[in-house]
């Protein structure tokens, strides 16, 4: 059985554990950051604002129940289908899917959007990428961090413990911040044998792009940014 280690914060990683073991892999849960939530003021939040963007489910599920209540009315796009259920569960009332790209979104945006503002529900540690492609349209985005991400820290005793000191066949990262920190596990004397041979499954080309000592062949990216398209790389990969 395919031994894959398991880097998202909770609760994505015990999701996407259930995931693999119903597909016959063993998951290994090493959650490498935690989201906590943010203090967020909703008074004026809404005053111009034609509509929000959400590109992470943590950013609707963090977010208080006041500044929920003071958006929900207002259209809300969301990166794709895990965002959209979030905010759905949220509490918004007319919630769009998007393609699943951050980038992608804020093009589709920028058109219905041009030269207005939009409400962005967003973490502090995040890409820039979707705010920077709506500065030429106009779009003036008001960003409200309602989470940080943190990182969570091991000693080799505990990462031994949890592999069962076993090499690591395959790892998932969604994150640039995740492939960076398990770049610095695998680096460590004590831990690195255990990474000789690990193939790293990406969820796009930038999270790929932060792991600069790991070799071509060593590394996969998915296709598309969905945990779907992940999960058939793996599934696919020999």
């Amino acid at each position: 059985m395919r031994r894959v280690l398991v880097t998202r914060p909770e609760p994505g990683a015990s999701r996407t554990a259930q995931r693999l073991e119903d597909q016959g892999f063993e998951p290994i849960l090493l959650p490498l950051s935690e989201t906590v939530a943010l203090p967020a003021d909703a008074d004026g939040m809404a005053i111009n604002a034609v509509a929000v963007a959400v590109t992470s489910a943590n950013a609707v599920r963090h977010a208080p129940k006041e500044i929920i209540a003071a958006l929900a009315g207002l259209p809300c796009h969301a990166v794709g289908r895990r965002t959209a259920e979030a905010a759905r569960a949220a509490g918004f009332v007319s919630v769009g899917e998007g393609p699943g790209d951050a980038e992608a979104l804020a093009d589709a945006l920028a058109g219905d959007y041009a030269g207005q503002t939009i409400v962005y529900l967003c973490g502090r540690v995040r890409f820039s990428g979707f705010e920077q492609r709506l500065q030429p349209a106009g779009v003036r985005v008001r960003a409200v961090e309602t989470y940080d991400t943190v990182a969570l820290d091991y000693s080799d005793e505990a990462v031994l413990a949890r592999l069962s000191g076993r090499p690591v066949e395959a790892v998932l990262l969604f994150s640039a911040k995740a492939a960076t920190a398990v770049q610095a596990l695998a680096g460590r004397p004590a831990l690195s044998e255990l990474f000789n041979k690990t193939c790293f499954f990406a969820l796009s080309g930038r999270i790929a792009a932060a792991l600069e000592t790991v070799a071509s062949e060593q590394l996969r990216v998915a296709p598309e940014p969905s945990e779907e398209a992940l999960l058939e790389l793996l599934r696919t990969s020999p």
